[in-house]
């Protein structure tokens, strides 16, 4: 979950802002650019258990990485973040509810510069964690602490939510303290290339999570999924996850989603550096002076900004599109992830073939998927046969789709080979989840805590 920024204080007067405010994210082809963000659980590596807040813990962390150039983000006085220098515009660290540490990459033209990234911050984070007797690993769910036993970060919006969540769904603290994702963020020429692309990447959500399934712990012991944490995401609050059917029906674009936001529950507007709890309220009725907590004031275009943020679904759409399905996972399938989007969306032959996979189903079928694949993955049935059918031919269409970008390294070698973890998986190799399974039931003994120390970054 992202940093505060600096808020718009536009006020809204009229419905049109909203969609104009989306509608400014469309940019020409050749200023798309790849912006990944994730997310890694950290340890002591003592004994596995997760670093409080402080001492020597979270806060040293980001202490710590300010000597590489980072500069502190703070709310109510604690480092909660750090926002990049000049040298890496655009970058933030960030803290998840329960001490998961976020990188959100900058805005990169080549999956070249995201491996780059990646490597540059793995090493600042394992300089400052080591002295801490800190390590970190990037897993779906945590695979061995109850929720009661992680910790709180000091974010007041979390606090805020910690309240809210357990209204709405069993697992929704769950979402915020154990689990962890990696997301690809990506951009769209023009309305029309934005409806193409959120109908592909909505739909095909449940591939991703199953080629990505890491997260088959629970609390020490094998739970029965591939995914735990796509499972917690079916039971963590219906008003702003899933896979809202308004963006497959016809006419669909910037005004009928931000329609479809307006009534997407409020969680908080911040007034005077405060948080302040609406958490359930109308943005429809902010809209109009008509909030109960609030009367007679109405919202700004930076509450606006906010309200998206608070917005879950497996795909998700800002002044950019968001891929959301996938667990975090080693720092090559970190990179297999962008790979597979970029090439399924960047490329306008691939998108089309993509985009005709989609339109062959209704998006219910899409829909469907969301309750089986965390268990099995991508031995899921789909059209007579299995998932993993499916997740072969987008694989080869992702690939067709790097060629064709023709972005190479400076060995000669293009985008592609960022994709072949993935390509392993969809032939019929085990994904992440399977491989510690095996790992447990063998060499570990059925010590599941091992995996932090074969997981490591």
């Amino acid at each position: 979950m992202s940093n505060p920024g600096e808020a718009d204080t536009t006020p809204i007067t009229d419905p049109r802002q909203l969609v104009d405010y989306l509608a400014a994210g469309c940019k020409p082809p050749d200023a798309w650019r790849i912006g990944t963000e994730h997310e890694k659980f950290g340890f002591r590596i003592t004994d596995f258990r997760p670093p409080p807040y402080e001492p020597a813990g979270i806060r040293a962390m980001l202490d710590g990485l300010q000597r590489f150039g980072w500069e502190p983000i703070l709310d109510a006085g604690n480092p909660i973040g750090l926002k990049g220098d000049a040298s890496r515009a655009g970058a933030s660290v960030s803290l998840e509810p329960g001490g998961q540490l976020e990188l959100s990459g900058g805005l990169l033209e080549t999956l070249h510069d995201t491996r780059r990234e990646l490597d540059q911050h793995f090493a600042e984070v394992r300089a400052v964690a080591e002295p801490l007797g800190l390590g970190f690993a990037a897993l779906g769910f945590h695979p061995t602490m109850p929720r009661s036993a992680m910790p709180w970060m000091p974010k007041r919006r979390y606090a805020i939510m910690r309240r809210y969540m357990p209204l709405k769904g069993r697992l929704g603290l769950d979402m915020m303290l154990r689990t962890c994702t990696v997301q690809p963020n990506l951009d769209f020429a023009s309305e029309a290339d934005m409806v193409r692309k959120f109908r592909v990447a909505l739909a095909l959500q449940p591939v991703a999570t199953a080629l990505c399934a890491n997260s088959p712990f629970t609390e020490g012991r094998p739970n029965g999924f591939l995914s735990y944490r796509a499972h917690v995401w079916t039971d963590t609050d219906p008003d702003r996850t899933g896979m809202p059917g308004v963006v497959f029906e016809e006419g669909f674009g910037f005004e009928r989603y931000v329609d479809w936001v307006l009534d997407v529950p409020m969680y908080f507007i911040i007034r005077d550096g405060a948080f302040v709890d609406l958490a359930g309220s109308s943005f429809r009725d902010f809209l109009s002076g008509r909030l109960a907590a609030r009367p007679g004031e109405r919202p700004t275009i930076g509450d606006f900004a906010d309200h998206l943020t608070t917005v879950f679904t497996d795909a998700r759409l800002k002044r950019f599109l968001e891929m959301r399905g996938a667990d975090a996972g080693t720092p090559e399938m970190m990179l297999a992830l962008p790979a597979f989007w970029v090439g399924l969306l960047y490329d306008g032959a691939a998108l089309e073939a993509a985009a005709a996979l989609v339109r062959a189903h209704p998006w219910t079928e899409f829909a469907a998927l969301r309750g089986v694949v965390p268990r099995r993955g991508l031995d899921t049935p789909w059209q007579g046969g299995r998932l993993g059918d499916l997740a072969r031919d987008l694989v080869a269409i992702a690939a067709d789709g790097l060629k064709a970008r023709g972005r190479r390294d400076p060995d000669g070698r293009d985008e592609r080979v960022y994709l072949e973890p993935l390509r392993e998986i969809a032939g019929g190799g085990p994904s992440q989840a399977e491989h510690w399974l095996r790992r447990c039931h063998g060499a570990w003994g059925g010590d599941a805590a091992q995996i932090f120390e074969e997981g490591r970054i």
